[in-house]
């Protein structure tokens, strides 16, 4: 995995925690990728943002129903089938026309690697239903499925969309079942390929939505939310509303950002983090007018609204090629855990947009957590109290050649738990995403358990990206 050294000047903590008020961490997930679990720190010390490996390429929409501007790519997990959705749409640059109507299209795999094209035989296109096209009617310029995680879902809305409902023009006759008002509409599918519009006119009106708008189910909040486009003077930017039946939805208000530049933001792939849906990561992809390149970045937030947002690319133009043209290196929205290899998630992004007779897609791989390290040369770390629940602690890092990490208890007061000091602390040195911390004679934390403990972190040439207590 490539790394790349950007050191966060601001914090990004929501609450003041205090020691008299424990933090009840459970068995959640805890990221180390900002202050937040942290009340001290010192050293040689900072947070770096972290770049995928660029794989292998994955898909390329060479249909005659696809085309070089097939674009929104969404990739979902449901049970053990992968997906893809994307816009199916060429653009004649030559002539400076859209050359057929724009189709919603899917893409299926068992491994997250190798995609097919199912011929679903749903939609007619050109004469023929041979293909892989789900949608062809209201929202095809950015159709961007998600799986329903609401308890009360209907199994005949396991699927939901938003979509717009304004439509692109070209050299052909756009059907009138593609007509729609500016706005954002809704749609519902039992099995993800088969699609009814669920609302006869938009549910989501105020915005610009000529982008990849998402919604899905909020298990903080328990209700739907929406991260959708907007425009404020000029320049694109990223909004959030909620709703409790996807039916009526507030006002949407406009994301913040800790230290971050004002600019254009053309897509955000806003998710919850499957480790810990708690946290809330985005892949937006920064737009530069200047050219109309494209380029993905990282941010993440713990309440959805207020989001620490990097300023370098995570995909840069050079990884591989194809990817400095016109709009030619968007983030997919999706983070996925491939089958047998829980050490790594894999995000797509495009490359070769706009001109040939295709573009493609490429698959880039993260260590799992590691879309930030807390990186040290020498320091020591020390966490608020936490309430522990459970028998053991596990840690996501990894160690230079005679590097350490050393993990011991101290309690409220900063007084070193006995059993659980440096001295009885086995020092881990190694790459693992769950390595358990042990001490010398082999005690677990059953005696601590219900008991609020702060853990001090010594670290020497070595980067942690997540700790979990199980």
């Amino acid at each position: 995995m490539k790394r790349t050294c950007i050191v966060i000047l601001g914090l990004f903590v929501l609450a003041s925690v205090s020691a008299a008020e424990p933090i009840e961490i459970g068995n959640d997930l805890q990221l180390f990728w900002d202050d937040a679990l942290i009340e001290s720190k010192t050293g040689d010390v900072e947070f770096v943002l972290q770049r995928p490996e660029p794989k292998e390429m994955i898909l390329a929409t060479g249909e005659f129903w696809e085309g070089n501007v097939s674009a929104y790519f969404t990739f979902l997990q449901d049970g053990n089938e992968y997906r893809a959705y994307y816009r199916g749409a060429h653009y004649d640059t030559v002539k400076k026309v859209m050359t057929h109507r724009e189709v919603t299209c899917v893409a299926v795999s068992k491994d997250g690697v190798h995609w097919k094209k199912p011929k679903l035989g749903i939609v007619d296109f050109e004469g023929s239903r041979a293909n892989n096209i789900v949608w062809d009617g209201i929202g095809t310029h950015c159709f961007a499925p998600f799986v329903d995680s609401n308890p009360d879902c209907k199994p005949a809305e396991k699927y939901k969309a938003l979509s717009r409902g304004r439509y692109v023009k070209g050299s052909f006759d756009t059907p009138e079942r593609q007509k729609g008002i500016v706005g954002l509409y809704t749609f519902a599918s039992a099995d993800g390929l088969h699609w009814k519009q669920t609302s006869s006119q938009p549910v989501i009106t105020k915005g610009a939505f000529d982008s990849q708008n998402l919604g899905f189910w909020d298990v903080n909040r328990s209700k739907y939310v929406c991260y959708s486009r907007l425009f404020i003077d000029g320049v694109r930017s990223i909004q959030f509303c909620e709703s409790s039946d996807f039916v009526n939805w507030t006002d949407p208000v406009k994301l913040k950002y800790v230290d971050s530049p004002n600019e254009h933001l053309y897509t955000n792939a806003v998710a919850p983090y499957a480790r810990n849906p708690k946290i809330y990561i985005g892949l937006p992809t920064r737009y530069l007018p200047a050219n109309s390149r494209v380029e993905p970045l990282f941010m993440f937030s713990r309440d959805g609204l207020t989001f620490q947002r990097w300023s370098t690319a995570i995909i840069p133009e050079s990884a591989p090629a194809d990817r400095a043209g016109n709009r030619s290196n968007y983030a997919a929205t999706g983070v996925l855990q491939l089958p047998d290899d829980p050490a790594h998630m894999s995000i797509y992004g495009t490359e070769a947009y706009y001109t040939g007779l295709d573009s493609r897609v490429r698959r880039f791989e993260y260590r799992t957590d590691g879309f930030v390290a807390l990186q040290a040369k020498q320091a020591e770390i020390v966490t608020y109290p936490v309430v522990i629940g459970g028998q053991a602690i596990f840690i996501n890092a990894r160690t230079k050649k005679g590097g350490s990490i050393v993990v011991s208890l101290l309690d409220t007061a900063g007084k070193a738990i006995p059993g659980y000091t440096a001295k009885d602390a086995i020092a881990f040195s190694n790459n693992q995403i769950a390595a358990e911390i042990k001490w010398r004679d082999g005690r677990s934390l059953e005696a601590l358990v219900g008991k609020a403990v702060k853990l001090q972190i010594s670290m020497t040439g070595a980067e942690l990206f997540s700790l979990q207590v199980k």
